[in-house]
């Protein structure tokens, strides 16, 4: 009876785990529902070690429930001894071949996509013009943001990441304080930022984001950094060449102009709280900044890179930003405000007015 109960428990859990798993294949943030070329070949080569790995542990079922089969006690008898092999050359040879077959099998496509993905030879290549064919984004990780600089355009982002699709994109990635890792799981491996050096890829994105669930690919830092490692996320549009090139233009040229009192009254907060020193509102430039870049605030769908879109979220996090985001730069409303804290009031004119900074709408 109990046995019964135990294997009726295994099976329900099971079957949990199944409902609970089915739900780890969202296009926008799985490795299992690759977007892009890069991630399609590690894909291709996570199911090839896998079939290696079935194949190896399917043969050694068949053999051990063959000899459990074959010459248990109950069928041959307690004084019967299997035919011995050992020392046997041929034995010897067809287990020593066959893992270094399946090794070679695996090692090759390895070593080819492993130099495939780290050729950027092609991120220096220029036109008769002496432009650059293809876009290079300079990546600075921070504690815990993300800046995206496109160096050819002159403009710098933070948090979303743009990017048009069918093409290669390379990226400069380093770090600013400690090491982070940059990783858009649905695009492609992750690769480590550090601050010494300056890795390089590329990436290719065969998706327009737009139809996806929240309108954009989410990217993660894959490495341990500090107390709010795991909510260190961005995000990534990607969209066609033509729209990115819209884009881009509007980065270059919008004049971000308050509308309304209210808007009005938190701009002028903006500038003269200290806020205006750690945050660009426009898009075009190339100094590293202090703080994210806001120009595009108002078309986030994050604030701070996890919270909700919300008026509400943006005056919680100006507030108090160590409570949301442990161990983060950002001061608090005490010290951007002269030693006092916001009124409701003023948080709700400075949440009107970054709601505003918008390139897309």
């Amino acid at each position: 009876m109990m046995k019964g109960l135990k294997k009726w428990r295994l099976f329900s859990l099971l079957a949990a785990l199944t409902i609970f798993l089915s739900g780890c294949g969202e296009e926008y943030l799985s490795t299992l529902a690759p977007a892009g070329q890069v991630g399609r070949d590690q894909f291709n080569l996570l199911l090839l070690a896998s079939a290696i790995m079935a194949l190896v542990i399917i043969v050694v079922v068949i053999i051990y429930v063959i000899a459990l089969t074959r010459y248990s006690r109950k069928k041959v008898g307690e004084n019967v001894i299997p035919k011995q092999v050992e020392g046997s050359h041929t034995l010897e040879i067809i287990w020593t071949v066959i893992p270094i077959l399946l090794l070679v099998i695996l090692a090759i496509p390895t070593v080819y996509y492993t130099y495939k993905h780290a050729d950027v030879a092609a991120m220096d290549q220029v036109d008769e013009e002496g432009n650059k064919t293809h876009l290079t984004v300079n990546v600075t990780a921070k504690l815990y943001w993300w800046e995206f600089e496109y160096p050819e355009l002159g403009i710098v982002t933070a948090q979303e990441l743009v990017v048009p699709t069918d093409e290669q994109v390379f990226f400069n990635l380093k770090a600013a304080d400690v090491k982070h890792s940059f990783w858009i799981p649905s695009i492609g491996g992750k690769l480590d930022t550090n601050v010494e050096n300056v890795n390089k890829f590329y990436l290719v994105f065969d998706k327009e984001s737009a139809g996806l669930e929240d309108g954009v690919f989410y990217g993660k830092c894959a490495e341990l950094c500090g107390p709010s490692h795991a909510l260190m996320d961005f995000k990534v549009k990607s969209m066609n060449r033509d729209d990115f090139n819209e884009w881009a233009e509007a980065m270059k040229t919008t004049v971000h102009t308050a509308e309304g009192d209210l808007a009005k009254q938190g701009e002028e907060l903006f500038q003269t709280a200290s806020c205006i020193g750690c945050h660009a509102t426009g898009g075009e430039g190339m100094a590293p900044q202090t703080g994210p870049s806001l120009a595009t605030f108002g078309d986030r769908n994050r604030v701070a890179g996890f919270m909700d879109h919300t008026k509400e979220n943006v005056k919680a996090w100006i507030s108090d930003p160590q409570k949301y985001k442990p161990g983060n730069v950002m001061p608090d409303d005490t010290q951007l405000n002269g030693g006092k804290e916001f009124t409701d009031e003023q948080l709700d004119a400075l949440a009107e007015y970054l709601m505003g900074l918008s390139i897309e709408k």
